[in-house]
């Protein structure tokens, strides 16, 4: 079995009770919301990585203000000709100020639209699990960088 490791940085950004989401259609063409971030670029630094992702999917500049905290997750997803691969992604969620730009869509990208929504919205709206993780880890702080999630594995609750 093939294995692929990816290392990303996403950004979570809120301000007047709003977070920043961007959409991102999934392969069967449904959309979700997720944090506005992505993978790093070899000998990328992960600070840069998140300052440029962000950049090019919502039109904004940020100041990084901390690091959250790091994520990782585990999966086998169908790779090609059939040959599953075993896909380990390590994430790392930092907190972003906005320091200028405009908000915009992404063309041409993994994501094809940007939005603030309310932080009460939040749990009702289609979205990836690491939206729930780093708003964890942006409320708690845990001194570890960790989010512990019922159920989930690889946590202390999970």
């Amino acid at each position: 079995m093939r294995r692929k490791l990816r290392v990303a940085a996403y950004a979570v950004c809120v301000r007047d009770g709003r977070i920043l989401l961007a959409r991102s259609p999934t392969p069967d063409g449904t959309p979700e919301w997720v944090l506005p971030g992505g993978g790093m670029e070899h000998g990328e630094d992960p600070y840069d990585t998140v300052r440029r992702e962000v950049e090019e999917e919502t039109g904004y500049r940020i100041e990084v203000t901390g690091l959250l905290g790091v994520d990782s997750w585990r999966g086998r997803h169908p790779g090609r000709f059939g040959r599953p691969v075993d896909h380990h992604g390590v994430r790392l969620v930092y907190e972003g100020r906005i320091a200028g730009g405009d908000l915009r869509h992404e063309v041409g990208g993994s994501t094809d639209l940007a939005a603030w929504q309310d932080l009460d919205a939040v749990p009702g709206l289609v979205r990836v699990p690491l939206v729930d993780v780093a708003l964890r880890l942006w409320r708690e702080r845990p001194a570890d960088g960790r989010a512990a999630l019922p159920g989930r594995p690889g946590t202390s609750e999970g």
